[in-house]
Formats: structure tokens, sequence, C-alpha cells
């Protein structure tokens, strides 16, 4: 049972047909330079912990939201990172702090977006806690595996291509701006 939770969270991630969520990544990390790394990291791992959250109520009946609402959320939470990105830029790890609360929240909403499925998946299982727990993990390598392809696409750029962090965030910001409101046009 351990595997096929763990592969289904993996796959559910590098889903490019649900490229929501690598999308949601690759903003996440836009305003980031390569030697944040581990501050990315922190930030995927309280993504997973939102996502983890929502999915184990979901599982347990506590909560219950309309699938179309969360669809068009997903999107919005990718439009709202690519904004901040675009005009927000902390001075100190202290100033940031809010964005890690974003994050967790947003992963409250992504994993809305999969709960009712990994619900079904759960059927009549009365234990959640081991398929919960190797889903998630799953997960999160996958979100670790996203995270060190746009890291290290950041590096070749940004320190090997010698263009500025700034028009790096900028670039991909917009990008992620662009294909969420036509992900968000697309759910109305």
């Amino acid at each position: 049972m351990f595997p096929v939770y763990l592969e289904l969270g993996f796959d559910h991630i590098l889903d490019l047909n649900g490229y929501d969520h690598i999308l949601f990544l690759i903003a996440m990390c836009a305003v980031y330079s390569f030697s944040d790394w581990k501050k990315v990291l922190i930030l995927a791992t309280a993504f997973t912990i939102g996502h983890s959250i929502t999915l184990a109520m979901s599982a347990l009946s506590v909560i219950n939201v309309d699938s179309a609402l969360i669809e068009l959320l997903i999107p919005v939470t990718i439009l709202i990172t690519s904004i901040l990105n675009l005009f927000l830029k902390p001075k100190n790890d202290r100033n940031w702090l809010p964005h890690y609360f974003l994050v967790l929240f947003f992963g409250f909403i992504h994993g809305m977006g999969f709960s009712n499925y990994f619900k079904a998946l759960l059927g009549r299982e009365s234990d959640i806690i081991l398929p919960l727990f190797s889903f998630n993990l799953g997960v999160e390598l996958g979100q670790i595996c996203i995270v060190a392809v746009i890291m290290f696409l950041n590096f070749l750029v940004v320190k090997k291509g010698k263009v500025s962090q700034r028009a790096w965030n900028i670039s991909i910001s917009i990008m992620a701006l662009v294909l969420s409101i036509n992900m968000i046009i697309g759910k109305l």
C-alpha cells in the first residue's frame, strides 16, 4: 500500500495534464535565487503541509468544498503569487514570514483540488494514516524534483547566463501570471 500511494503522490505533482501545481511551484520559486534553495525547500514543505491537512480533513469528512470553486481558486493562487513576485521584495527573512503562511494556505486550496479523488481512492479503508503519509511524501518528493529543476535553471540563466535575478523573476512571474489568467478564464 505504501508504494502505491507514494507513487500516486509523486505522479500527482508531476502530472503535466494538471500542470497547475507545477506552475504554482514555478511562480513560487521565481523570486528566489539559486543560493536561496533552502528557503524554497521550506516553502515547498509548507505547501505540502497545507496540502496534507486538507486531504486529511477531506478523507475524514471534516470539510467538503465545491470542486468548481476550488478549480477556480487554484489558478487564483498562481495569479496572486505572480503578482506578489512582481511588486514585493523581502528585505530579510523576518519580513518574508507572511509568504510562508500564504504558501501554506495555498497548499490548503491545492489539496482541496485533489481531495475528492483521494477520498475515492481510500474507499472504505479505515486507517488513512499510512495512505495519507505515503501520498504526501510522494507529493513532497515530486515537489523537490520540480524545485531542483527550477533552481538549476535559475543557476544557468542568472549565474552562468548573466541575466539579473530581477529579470528572471519578472519573466517567470509574467509567464505564470498570463497562464493563470488563461486558466481562470477557462474556469468561468
